[in-house]
């Protein structure tokens, strides 16, 4: 029998409003329990400090140019961690902490995924076993360094007993969905980003208001949308690259609802990634015919309007469930993912594959600090 660890996963999405905390007791393989779920808000600071940088950084010159703004706010940001590790672990040493950190930039053409977290710092500061940096092996292997939950979600599929086909769509910052053919098998495993998420919304909200989204999408419901910018965006969309299997949430910006009232450019950005997203799943149900029910988790979940303009723009009939039905809180899925991965990096399994980022052959990852 392969042997169980208690781990700590901690996600930082890119909303960037603060930490996921999951605490799971797995093998990595095929048990998993959750024990603890919390989540911490970024003081304002690191809020406002991250949204900032990030909206400054578009390409690699300006990664190096920003680069020591970016090392204080790593230092903060890995601070931030260091107290939510001291509060949940009093008492446990042998726990292992997977740290993913705040992703400040994003660009699988030139084969970088940074972020924010000194594993080594975090290390000196708590003396638990730190696992962090978990994209860089995969891209190393020709892989785009995400979407890394493919192989969380599987499980949840076999613990679950889920009638397979099922396809999982996460909707954070960005969206992404994971189709999981068999209960075995990386080779059952199919994933990508879609598009954006919550991205466009938050930060249209963001930049015209006080509030930091759209909660359950009341802006969106009594906006109008203006369907001259709208078909805009979706042309210059329908444009891009769509090989790709990751995107940056700096991929997409608001620029093109400029002028409009707060109420209608959320309606309108959240009818524009409705859109997206809703068609994207058609197309891919149908040019494979490979899932019909649709599992649905992160905190696009919560945002009513969006939702709503997902199933409007679907093609054909879909089962859409959210993964909080099946007693899964859907706010800790990536939180819960990063622990598991955690496991399966310390115990040197893959956990990326080339159906998953388009890597060369199934990869391990996540540097280990432990002395």
């Amino acid at each position: 029998m392969s042997k169980n660890y208690t781990s700590l996963g901690l996600m930082s999405g890119t909303s960037g409003d603060g930490v996921d905390a999951s605490i799971i007791n797995s093998d990595g393989v095929n048990t998993f329990e959750t024990i603890k779920n919390k989540y911490y808000e970024y003081d304002s600071n690191i809020y406002k400090d991250f949204h900032f940088l990030k909206e400054r950084i578009f390409n690699l010159y300006d990664l190096k140019r920003l680069s020591k703004e970016v090392n204080e706010l790593e230092r903060k940001i890995t601070l931030f961690h260091a107290k939510i590790i001291k509060e949940l672990l009093i008492n446990n040493d042998k726990t292992l902490v997977g740290f993913h950190g705040q992703t400040i930039y994003h660009n699988a053409m030139e084969k970088i995924s940074r972020q924010l977290g000194d594993g080594k710092l975090l290390y000196q500061l708590t003396k638990k076993r730190i696992i962090y940096n978990f994209r860089e092996n995969d891209i190393l292997n020709g892989g785009e360094g995400a979407p890394l939950t493919p192989i969380f979600h599987q499980l949840i599929a076999t613990k679950k007993k889920i009638k397979l086909p099922i396809c999982f769509l996460n909707i954070g910052g960005i969206s992404n969905i994971t189709i999981v053919k068999n209960k075995r098998g990386y080779d059952e495993l199919f994933s990508k980003d879609i598009g954006p998420g919550n991205c466009l919304i938050d930060t249209w909200v963001r930049k015209n208001s006080d509030k930091k989204f759209d909660r359950d999408g009341h802006l969106a419901s009594i906006g109008k949308k203006n369907e001259i910018i709208f078909e805009q965006a979706q042309e210059l969309y329908y444009n891009r690259n769509k090989e790709k299997k990751s995107f940056d949430t700096n991929d997409f910006d608001i620029s093109f609802s400029r002028g409009l009232s707060l109420e209608d450019g959320t309606t309108t950005l959240t009818e524009f990634t409705g859109s997206i997203i809703g068609e994207t799943l058609s197309l891919l149900a149908k040019d494979d015919k490979i899932f019909e029910d649709i599992i649905i988790c992160g905190g696009g979940r919560k945002n009513n309007t969006l939702i709503k303009t997902i199933k409007k723009n679907l093609f054909q009939k879909f089962k859409i469930s959210m993964i909080d039905n099946l007693g899964i809180d859907g706010d800790f899925v990536e939180s819960q993912a990063f622990g598991f991965l955690a496991i399966r990096s310390y115990k040197k399994l893959p956990i990326t594959f080339p159906s998953t980022t388009n890597c060369k052959k199934p990869c391990s990852g996540g540097k280990i600090v432990e002395n």
